[in-house]
């Protein structure tokens, strides 16, 4: 006999297996409840004008198919925007932040210490928050202490992660430096971090040293530079099938490959196999098949259909050190505030939510990775940092965009160089004012124009009284100032300008930036400088200060 809570039960069953029957739409929400993977992948200095789908590829001596698969099966950016250099682009996209705002704004040499300070959130601490498990492989750059690595700043596991750029690995090296002073080298050698490895809470450990020759022999405690990215493929890989056998789970993985920022040594197998034949178009097309390898795995999972792809690079191309470098259509390098140094490539892809082939002009950019993956993890972006303080993001949720139901609220963009705190450009909708020459194509030095001063090495100018301001759709290589030079001059573009500078200016009032946690040289410290700094510091003391800004004529 049944009992009426028997009967109950049946007749709930019953209505809830009808319901899935008649109306599927209604097991295909139950099963979408369960949150997206994120596969992250950076590149480190790749130019803008490399990859095939940015008219690139085969045109430039060098295929990349696998980029362009990306390209076809997602959204590619057109007008994303990194930052100047390496540690401050990546600062950028892990935190969501300005760079000055956590004080990553320039390269730090090893030995130095310091990084990335305890008390920021980063993208692997707020997934976290959201459920996710968190991984990350490759190039860091944000600090060598124990602190500032990925396995104290959220991820679960760090793997195979290198502390600073290529170059540094050859510091110690007597083949590429050999008139360095023994005790020099002996210092590098001592202070030089190889591959590191450890999980959260854990001590990271040395797996092997790194040096700047043609050798695999992690046996041995040595790897060569020609080799880091295969171990950072391989790294990935292996998530990806721990990933597959619990599919519960939702996961962040973060790839960062080395290629392919200078010196770039092709791994063994890629050596000739660009159409150019040159090192550098070497190193795309293994940074091409790697970055295919992680793909066909993803899918070979079946992993891909609930994952977000994201790609990009952490700067513009570093055209200082042609021929070892990257090509940018536009006017500038690394290291200044002119697109070359800051417009990327960029794609993403998620099968079933963003469009295949679709190409997108908003203004966005790396900064905004953190309110877009926290929104696709339903994770809400906190209000005061890891030590209770109140903090502020700069980042931009992207999704709207993304999935073709709207605009991304952003109509801004700020550049920085590494010691400024009001921007050395700015720019509002398709116009840019720029107020740091820096990078201006090496005018001053005459016929020597073609010569490595176009980015760090440039000195940084700034203009008198207004800026230089260029209409980025009409002349996107920054050749025309039409602020006051043409029949209808745009002084009035400035007022749009200078109102959004004004308000990121008065976030520093309620959200001061951190201390700067590697310095450049910023020419002499003087007499006339110190008594500047005296009377400021007073008179933020007594009422505050005002910093004035171009009004037009």
């Amino acid at each position: 006999m049944k009992t009426k809570r028997t009967h109950w039960m049946c007749s709930f069953w019953a209505a809830l297996m009808a319901l899935t029957f008649v109306l599927p739409g209604v097991s295909e929400a139950l099963a979408q409840t369960k949150k997206p993977n994120i596969l992250f992948i950076v590149s480190d200095d790749t130019g803008y004008g490399d990859l095939g789908a940015y008219g690139g590829g085969e045109g430039r001596g060098m295929p990349t198919p696998n980029f362009d698969r990306l390209a076809k099966e997602g959204m590619q950016f057109y007008s994303f925007y990194a930052q100047p250099s390496c540690t401050p682009g990546r600062a950028a996209m892990i935190t969501g932040r300005i760079p000055n705002r956590s004080g990553m704004t320039t390269v730090a040499f090893q030995g130095q210490g310091g990084g990335l300070p305890k008390a920021e959130w980063t993208l692997g601490s707020v997934l976290k928050t959201a459920g996710y498990k968190t991984y990350f492989t490759g190039k860091w750059h944000l600090g060598e202490a124990d602190y500032a690595l990925p396995n104290a700043h959220g991820y679960d596991m760090m793997e195979h992660c290198f502390l600073y750029h290529c170059n540094a690995y050859t510091y110690g090296d007597p083949t590429w430096f050999p008139d360095m002073d023994p005790k020099l080298r002996e210092m590098f050698d001592k202070v030089t971090k190889g591959s590191m490895s450890g999980n959260t809470g854990e001590k990271a450990h040395e797996d092997w040293k790194v040096n700047g020759q043609y050798v695999d022999t992690p046996e041995k405690g040595v790897v060569g530079i020609p080799f880091m990215d295969k171990y950072i493929e391989q790294s990935g890989l292996k998530f990806l099938e721990d990933a597959a056998k619990n599919t519960n789970q939702p996961f962040f993985i973060s790839i960062n490959f080395m290629k392919v920022h200078q010196p770039n040594l092709p791994a063994p197998e890629f050596v000739h196999k660009s159409m150019s034949k040159s090192k550098y178009a070497d190193s795309v097309v293994e940074l091409d098949a790697r970055i295919g390898h992680i793909m066909d795995k993803l899918r070979e999972l079946g992993l891909d259909k609930d994952t977000l792809v994201f790609y990009t690079t952490d700067n513009g191309a570093w055209q200082d050190v042609y021929p070892d470098a990257g090509y940018t259509p536009f006017r500038g390098t690394k290291g200044t505030v002119r697109e070359g140094g800051n417009r990327v490539p960029a794609i993403a892809v998620w099968p079933g939510k963003i469009a295949p082939d679709s190409k997108n002009h908003d203004i966005v950019g790396g900064l905004d990775l953190m309110a877009t993956f926290a929104a696709v993890a339903g994770a809400k972006l906190p209000e005061k940092d890891l030590e209770g303080k109140p903090m502020v993001f700069d980042s931009y949720d992207m999704t709207p965009l993304l999935l073709g139901k709207g605009k991304c609220d952003r109509t801004s963009w700020f550049y920085f160089t590494e010691d400024e705190l009001s921007p050395g450009a700015a720019r509002v909708n398709n116009y840019k004012a720029v107020f740091n020459l820096r990078g201006d194509d090496g005018q001053p030095t005459g016929g020597l124009a073609v010569d490595s001063n176009l980015g760090w090495k440039g000195q940084q100018k700034y203009v008198a009284t207004v800026p230089q301001v260029f209409d980025l759709w009409a002349d996107p290589q920054e050749r025309y100032d039409i602020f006051m030079n043409n029949f209808t001059e745009r002084t009035w573009v400035m007022i749009t300008i200078s109102d959004e500078i004004k308000k990121l200016m008065k976030t520093y009032v309620q959200y001061p930036p951190r201390k700067v946690q590697s310095e450049s040289y910023t020419g002499p410290i003087t007499l006339s400088a110190y008594q500047r700094f005296e009377w400021i510091r007073e008179q933020v003391k007594k009422e505050g200060i005002n910093i004035p800004l171009p009004t037009g004529n």
